[in-house]
């Protein structure tokens, strides 16, 4: 048996250190679990378990740049993998700071230094806002005061990889019509500006009476390469941008995120996003074990569209006064009636954070097979659509060139 010492922190997040004798470390691993704490650091004989205080100070992430989102997932399933194995946190911390790239490893280490100078994770993680959202945080803080912070990690790391998953999946459905896109307008940018220009001056130097189509043409040909051009399109693009910074600012910004959920076909798939987002983001906290108030104020500070955000707070006052959440979110238009009758029977079960999670997996669903199909359908139609401009234009080439034919003839 050898003696070690350690330091760990109990569910209130006092810092508690000690020493007791076991057989390896993994035993005192499982005996400081058993009586609720979570071990920090653990130190055979004599070492001290003193927090380090002597590394070279890291500036402060909070005014750098944002972590990416898989970065700070593949950060939380190695956390989570890590502790379950037994290991202390700092030193979980410490093999995650020495494969962490880029950005993410100033900040594990800079979370490391404060879990070593004492602090709790959970207000480590939060020193870090551009990297650890609130509810991040929350589940975290939430895990240590039950002392189940692995399995809180590991609801984190569903959490993060079903909302990774989702934008991987919108952004591989989009990105051939994108692309198509792209190529279409380059192309027919390259005939406006570089072969109808020829044709204009071939034409204008016979002197002869044009088709209409032909005129058109040569008319948006004309346009595109005056040196008016560049400044109206900058002028164009520069006012849209404006307008809309100007109408997401203050009250303005409630009426910009109802017209969106309103929006044909767009609408009804940016609906169904956010109320998925909204059911895993409360039904994650609930069932972490953070009290419901206080994860509707996170739901609520996470909310990407103002409705729902307004949706929230009405919520959280009715939840201060005894009543329930389907009401409420009814109200606010933004729910599809599926969903709240799913809120509703969660409530009168009891397993509202098990209701909201399959709330989240049914709508995600509906995400992801809206966003194939119309996919699916928007190929085609774009594929058409430049087929009928770019024949438009040379047919309206051809028609000049066989006209001049017949007048010489």
């Amino acid at each position: 048996m050898a003696q070690y010492q350690y330091r760990a922190t109990d569910y209130q997040g006092k810092i508690i250190e000690g020493a007791m004798e076991a057989g390896e470390e993994r035993s005192v691993v499982l005996r400081l679990q058993e009586r609720g704490l979570i071990p920090l650091r653990i130190g055979a004989g004599g070492t001290s378990v003193a927090p380090a205080r002597t590394g070279i100070p890291l500036p402060s992430f909070g005014g750098g740049r944002r972590v990416k989102n898989k970065d700070v997932l593949v950060f939380t399933q190695e956390l989570s993998t890590l502790l379950a194995a037994g290991m202390p946190l700092d030193r979980s911390l410490t093999t995650l700071a020495e494969l962490a790239p880029g950005d993410l490893k100033r900040v594990t280490t800079e979370v490391l230094n404060s879990v070593r100078g004492g602090t709790s994770l959970a207000e480590a993680l939060a020193q870090h806002p551009k990297a650890f959202l609130p509810l991040y945080v929350n589940m975290v803080k939430a895990g240590e005061i039950g002392g189940v912070l692995d399995e809180v990690l590991n609801r984190l790391v569903d959490y993060l990889r079903n909302a990774q998953e989702l934008r991987d999946e919108v952004r591989s459905a989009m990105t051939y019509p994108i692309l198509l896109t792209g190529v279409g307008a380059v192309s027919v940018t390259v005939l406006l500006v570089f072969v109808l220009p020829k044709f204009a001056t071939m034409f204008s130097d016979l002197g002869q009476a044009l088709p209409m189509s032909t005129r058109i043409m040569l008319g948006i040909s004309d346009m595109f390469t005056s040196i008016w051009m560049l400044p109206g399109v900058v002028a164009v693009v520069g006012g849209t941008y404006g307008l809309y910074r100007y109408a997401s600012t203050g009250k303005r910004r409630y009426a910009l995120d109802a017209f969106k959920l309103r929006m044909p076909i767009l609408g009804y798939l940016l609906r169904r996003m956010e109320v998925a987002r909204f059911s895993r983001t409360l039904g994650t906290l609930l069932r972490s074990g953070v009290p419901v108030l206080q994860a509707l104020d996170i739901v609520r500070e996470v909310a990407s569209n103002q409705v729902i955000a307004r949706a929230v707070a009405e919520v959280q006052v009715g939840v201060r006064e005894g009543a329930g959440m389907a009401g409420p979110l009814g109200r606010s238009g933004a729910f599809p009636p599926l969903a709240l009758q799913m809120i509703a029977v969660g409530e009168d079960t009891g397993k509202l954070d098990e209701m909201l999670l399959s709330t989240a997996d049914y709508f995600d669903r509906e995400v992801r097979n809206e966003v194939k199909r119309l996919t699916s359908l928007l190929e085609p139609v774009m594929i058409l659509v430049m087929g009928l401009v770019v024949g438009f234009m040379v047919i309206s080439m051809l028609m000049a060139v066989f006209s001049i034919n017949d007048i010489n003839v």
